[in-house]
Order: structure tokens, then sequence, then C-alpha cells
């Protein structure tokens, strides 16, 4: 019989978003009449930008014919669309990418999960509390979580890094030297953002010890205020120590579709057992060549299209309907006395639980008395615990429903 990787015997629990589903499904089945609205998971909820739509339609016909019919493409991605990303996203913020630093994937979940797998298992990893999920949960798979401590809540081996109201959501430096660190702004799940001169601090800090910064920013294209950086690579000298990944699921609505990219750059380096230089680039370029077959042709033109003028108009339409969602809920929050934070640079917002209640205990006495649903603090790390996450990628009649409800019964 197979040994199996017991590695995933210490993932706790399920998967916080399975274990949402579990217990909305459960209180459906008790009560199937129920009228609920969902405000948990960040999944979009408006249709595709027509722009978008028009140019996968016009791929569609192409993989009709045989004379521009396209078959397997560069696991890297198409130029077209690589091209277009250096200079839309960087290009235009005084940021310089070579094509080869640009890689196309099928969503960045899959990158911040799989980036994990071009460094040693030694290494040592840091991550914010809260945090997304999957950032601990990859390398947990890996072995890099080490034991699970029930009483704290927290793996041995993981660094955590509390972000709580006092420090204003953003970790400090961690007290120990670490190798790879995962940060996420605009945040998920608190909606919370970093300065430049925040950044600078981890991009420094990176550079003086030889660790990795694997910044998210899924969620840069719902910044609203000025000097919010939108890329690491803002920071001078990020080139050398920062693997970036964005999404086109919060972007353009492409939860559905499946489309992100990833970028690491060539300056950036490891070290091997002997101690000699090693660039990640070449080997996130083996990692994919290895593993991935490339991201569709349809929808790649499909994500290209977003660069448009036509594109960037209709998704920042899309982009102001979710934000306008996020004020509905953010101001009438505050109206009934919440303590809320995001909302203003990300499609989140992260509110206090009424008298210190617990995340799970939040969770069902808005299921179970006001029919809605949201993410429980605690499911993103102990620092979450007594906090709650609403999304505002709901229907604009979902969110003043559930506004209202919240309204007359809490």
């Amino acid at each position: 019989m197979a040994n199996i990787n017991e590695n995933y015997l210490e993932l706790q629990g399920g998967y916080l978003f399975a274990e949402i589903a579990r217990r909305v499904a459960k209180f459906k089945q008790e009560h199937p009449g129920a009228d609920i609205v969902r405000l948990g998971i960040g999944d979009v909820t408006r249709a595709l930008a027509p722009a978008v739509i028009e140019a996968m339609h016009r791929a569609v016909k192409e993989m009709a014919d045989a004379d521009t019919f396209r078959g397997y493409g560069p696991e890297q991605g198409y130029d077209f669309l690589i091209n277009a990303i250096i200079e839309n996203d960087y290009n235009s913020r005084g940021i310089t990418l070579d094509a080869g630093e640009v890689f196309i994937s099928d969503g960045a979940k899959c990158d911040v999960g799989n980036t994990q797998e071009i460094f040693s298992t030694g290494c040592v990893i840091a991550v914010a509390d809260p945090v997304y999920p999957v950032y601990v949960d990859a390398n947990v798979m890996a072995g890099r979580g080490g034991r699970y401590n029930a009483a704290s809540g927290k793996y041995d081996r993981i660094v955590y890094l509390p972000c709580t109201k006092g420090n204003a959501f953003t970790p400090e430096l961690p007290a120990k030297r670490v190798d790879i660190i995962y940060l996420c702004y605009p945040n998920n799940p608190t909606g919370m953002t970093i300065s430049k001169e925040g950044l600078k601090k981890w991009v420094e800090y990176a550079k003086r010890t030889g660790a990795v910064i694997i910044y998210d920013s899924a969620y840069e294209a719902y910044i609203t205020e000025e000097g919010v950086p939108h890329s690491i690579y803002e920071v001078e000298g990020a080139r050398e120590v920062a693997i970036e990944s964005r999404s086109y699921s919060k972007t353009a609505g492409f939860t559905g579709v499946r489309c992100a990219y990833t970028v690491v750059p060539k300056e950036l380096t490891g070290t091997d057992g002997k101690g000699n230089k090693v660039q990640l680039n070449t080997l996130w370029n083996r990692r994919q060549t290895t593993k991935f077959n490339g991201c569709s042709y349809i929808t790649q033109r499909g994500a290209a299209a977003i660069y448009t003028p036509e594109g960037k108009k209709q998704t920042r339409e899309i982009i102001g309907y979710y934000m306008e969602n996020a004020r509905i809920i953010r101001e009438g929050l505050s109206a009934k006395g919440f303590e809320v934070y995001g909302g203003v640079n990300a499609p989140y917002i992260w509110l206090k639980t009424p008298g210190d209640l617990p995340s799970w205990e939040f969770f069902d006495m808005l299921l179970n008395r006001l029919n809605i649903v949201g993410t429980p603090g605690a499911g993103f790390g102990t620092c979450g615990e007594g906090y709650f996450r609403l999304t505002a990628f709901g229907s604009r009649e979902d969110t003043l429903r559930a506004m209202e409800r919240i309204k007359k019964g809490i």
C-alpha cells in the first residue's frame, strides 16, 4: 500500500470556504424556504465586460478555422497579453519589466500556492495574521509548517506576524530571521493597505537578510486613494527580493474564467546547498513548463481586451459598482455602531464582532437570525478571532437587503 504525504495530516479541519459552504448547506436543508444573502466568499456577480466577451467570441471563431486554430500555447503566456500587462500595469507606473519576467496562469491562488515549490522545505516562512489561508496550507502540505499546536492555534515552524487594531493591521518586521515572507495588499481579509514607506521597510529587510517576499496584489485595481502603492516594484530594490502575483478574477470578473499572472524578476535569486546563487526566474519557468500547459488562448484574448480603451472603461465601471456596495456596507455598519475597517481601497469590510462574540458564533447568529452569510475572522488566523469579513461582490439588491436586515435585526 502506498504511503501518504503525512504533511497533509497536519492540515486543520476543512478549507475555510468549504466549511462555510457546509454550514450553509445544512441550514438550507433545515430551512428550505430561507432567503439567504451571501456576502461571504469573494465571488463576483457582475457579467463580464462587453469588450471581454467580444474578444473571446472572436477567439472562438479563430478556433473554428484550421488556418487560425491554436493548439498548445506557450506555458509562459502569449506575447500579446504579456506586452499589454507590461505597458499598462507597470510601464505606466514607471516600472520596467522584461517579457520573460511575466508568467500568465489560471489564477493567483494557484500561483501563490505553487510558488513555494521552488524553495527548500527547510525555509522558514512568515505570514501576516490574519491571513489568506492558502499561504499557510500550501506550506503545511510541503512540510514547512511543522506540528500544529491546538492550544495556540498555530504551527510551530511558521512565524506569525500579528495584524491588529494597534498596528493598523500592518505587520511588524519579524523578531527572528525568516526566508519567505507573504504580504497581501490591499489586504484580504482586512481590506487595509500599506504605504510605500511601509513596503520599503520590508524590501530593506529582505535585502538585508536574503529573504524573498511573495507579494499578492490581487486587489490593486480597487485602490481609490492617492499615494497607495499598486505594486511592490514601486519601491526601489524590490526587483531583487520580490515575486508579485495579480489576478483578473476580481479585477475583471474572471473567477469562473480563470486568468492571472506572476512576475518573477531576473535579478531575484536564492541559494543552493553550496551557497551558490540561483536565478528564481529560471526555476519558476522550469516548474511551469513541467506542470502547466498554459492558460487557454480564448481566455488570454479576453484578458488582453481589458487593456483596450473600451475594456478599461467598462472594467472601471464594474469595479465602481462593487466599491459602491462597499460604501453601503461600511456606512451601514458604522451607523449601527460597528467598528469597521477596509472597504475604501478594497472590496472587503472587516468588522469587530459585537461584544467580542467569537467569529463562528457571529457567523451562526447572522445566518440563523438574519439569513446573511459572511466569513468568520477566526478562519484567517488567531488574530482574526473576534472579527468578521463581509464582501462587496454581491448584487446591489442583496447588499441593500443585507444592510436593512442588520439595521433592523441587530
